[in-house]
């Protein structure tokens, strides 16, 4: 059955991309590993946050032209990487301009199409950032490209004598906790089985507070959905493995995220 395309506006004059930002002036850095993973995540937080804000994917680097096209992205509908990728920026692009924020990639491919190194570019791009900037990073549920993005910013901000960044709960996989969008979802992400192994590793490790809980309201919601569609090639396959993933009671109602401190 075929589906229509959502539409979304196109800015007239969107901002390009940045690679190596040599002097942010961003006052908010959110780390997302994935074209998709802030919108899904934060998209009703953003607006909120201290600007200029930067929405930095980690592995937004373009893959080699002798990959084969992944599993993923074929489930999507793409026949090779390279038209995926493509898509996948220009998708980000719109997404990123709905909220605001600046567009940044790094040179990492995804990880069907990388080398499995460290994604190093986190390094030079924190250690350029001004002391006072907020840096968000997931916490990586269920998802080990994100946990290494999380590791990687920890050490390096640790490294430069920086405090800890906020964490932001991961969207849609902590979304599926039956205490989601309640005052009980982080102690239930900090026992679950299923979701909260992520949070809990990093609990070993940091004390964590609640920063920011948003049970988004009808105008926060319609923002987030808006810029969630920018991301149409993915919300199918999506959808398939968590269900109402667009419904308004479903598991991007909500947003969490953490300050930590570090245990002695």
């Amino acid at each position: 059955m075929n589906h229509p395309t959502p539409q979304h506006p196109t800015p007239q004059h969107p901002a390009a991309p940045r690679s190596t930002p040599p002097e942010p002036a961003w006052r908010t850095v959110i780390l997302s590993p994935h074209f998709d993973d802030a919108a899904l995540s934060l998209a009703g937080l953003i607006p909120e946050l201290p600007g200029p804000v930067a929405v930095v994917t980690v592995f937004g680097g373009a893959p080699a032209t002798h990959h084969p096209v992944s599993w993923w992205d074929a489930t999507c509908g793409f026949s090779t990487a390279r038209e995926a990728y493509a898509a996948r920026l220009a998708e980000d692009a719109r997404a990123c301009a709905l909220l605001g924020a600046q567009q940044v990639v790094l040179d990492h491919p995804d990880g069907p199409y990388g080398d499995g190194g460290e994604p190093t570019g986190i390094d030079d791009l924190l250690a350029a950032l001004p002391a006072d900037t907020t840096v968000l990073v997931p916490v990586g549920s269920n998802q080990p490209d994100h946990q290494r993005v999380r590791d990687r910013a920890l050490a390096v901000l640790a490294g430069l004598g920086a405090a800890p960044p906020l964490v932001y709960a991961d969207l849609p996989y902590t979304g599926h906790l039956p205490e989601w969008a309640t005052d009980r979802a982080d102690r239930a992400l900090a026992r679950s089985p299923m979701c909260g192994l992520a949070y809990q590793d990093l609990l070993r490790t940091h004390r964590s507070t609640v920063r920011h809980h948003l049970r988004l309201d009808d105008r926060q919601w319609a923002a987030k959905r808006a810029a969630v569609l920018c991301h149409a090639s993915q919300l199918a396959p999506l959808a398939a493995d968590h269900g109402s993933l667009l419904a308004r009671t479903g598991p991007l109602r909500a947003e969490l995220v953490w300050s930590l401190e570090a245990r002695g």
